[in-house]
């Protein structure tokens, strides 16, 4: 019997250092502090399922955009990130059989956000991979006049390659093969746009 009660007294205090005791409400708490912030993408000013403007839309002929670039944020990366690169496309284009409208990579993983209209020209800070036109450039939406509004995925993903290690040039094909085995994480943010 007394092998019992000094049994369950030390169960009991065992309980007590580890927290089983507390409220569901500190536990969850507990939990929270502990888990990691997940790894986020975001367009400033921007909230989910918001409709891109012209001024992001395409220059080609008939289009009437200006062909800027988005800007992009995200927070917190996994460890481990070496580098980020970003994809946006529009899985209605084509009669559904997709549009890639940019690839860009080997973004520094200093590097946590990318300021409007970077997409259409070069810069130091990402290597450009090819859109569906076959160009190295950030290519604008022009869906046809009068369907319903395309949706446009951009994906930022964490890699644990080091900026530089992805030839140029890159279709978004190649470069998901490049990658595979490298992506830590994906975030992803969709807008619209309809003409």
């Amino acid at each position: 019997m007394t092998i019992r009660v000094v049994a369950l007294v030390s169960m009991f205090g065992v309980l007590i250092a580890c927290g089983g005791l507390l409220s569901l409400g500190e536990q969850a708490a507990r939990a929270q502090q502990t888990k990691p912030e997940a790894f986020t993408v975001t367009v400033p000013g921007m909230a989910e399922a918001a409709f891109l403007t012209t001024k992001n839309a395409s220059t080609d002929p008939g289009c009437g955009g200006g062909n800027i670039s988005p800007p992009i944020q995200w927070s917190h990366p996994p460890a481990g990130t070496k580098s980020f690169a970003i994809t946006m496309v529009d899985p209605d284009g084509q009669k559904g059989l997709g549009s890639i409208h940019w690839v860009a990579y080997g973004i520094p993983a200093s590097i946590t956000s990318l300021p409007a209209g970077v997409g259409t020209s070069s810069s130091k800070d990402l290597i450009a991979g090819k859109n569906s036109a076959g160009k190295a450039i950030y290519r604008g939406p022009c869906p046809p006049v009068g369907e319903q509004p395309h949706h446009y995925i951009i994906g930022v993903y964490a890699l644990d390659l080091a900026p530089g290690a992805i030839e140029p040039g890159l279709t978004r094909e190649a470069f998901l093969a490049a990658i595979r085995g490298h992506s830590l994480n994906e975030s992803s943010v969709v807008l619209r746009y309809a003409r």
